[in-house]
């Protein structure tokens, strides 16, 4: 089992979620979809951002790009971990947020 954690400002994605190249080189096209509607868009992209990380540490560093890296929630919100497209069946993530920070935890098993 392996653990990735991951914690984030806010306030710093806001100011990254600006530069349309950012956004097409760390987000899949439907995370885009999802968190650019919405009013506090920087909150969800940054909990992405967290999740990502988090995915990448508990895989080992270099294993996947964080673009191939995706997070998709479920009806109920829960949400899960996609990596190259394909669900993953081996991380389970877990993701808060404030208007300050947000939290990712992956853990491998």
């Amino acid at each position: 089992m392996n653990i990735g954690i991951d914690i984030v400002e806010v306030r710093r994605i806001e100011k990254l979620i600006k530069d349309k190249s950012f956004l097409a080189r760390v987000f899949t096209g439907k995370e885009i979809a999802y968190c650019h509607p919405k009013k506090n868009r920087a909150q969800h992209y940054a909990v992405r951002f967290a999740a990502k990380e988090a995915v990448f540490k508990s895989l080992g560093a270099g294993e996947v790009p964080l673009k191939s890296i995706g997070i998709k929630n479920l009806p109920s919100g829960k949400p899960e971990v996609y990596i190259k497209g394909k669900k993953s069946l081996n991380i389970d993530i877990s993701l808060s947020h404030t208007a300050a920070y947000a939290v990712a935890v992956a853990i491998r098993k």
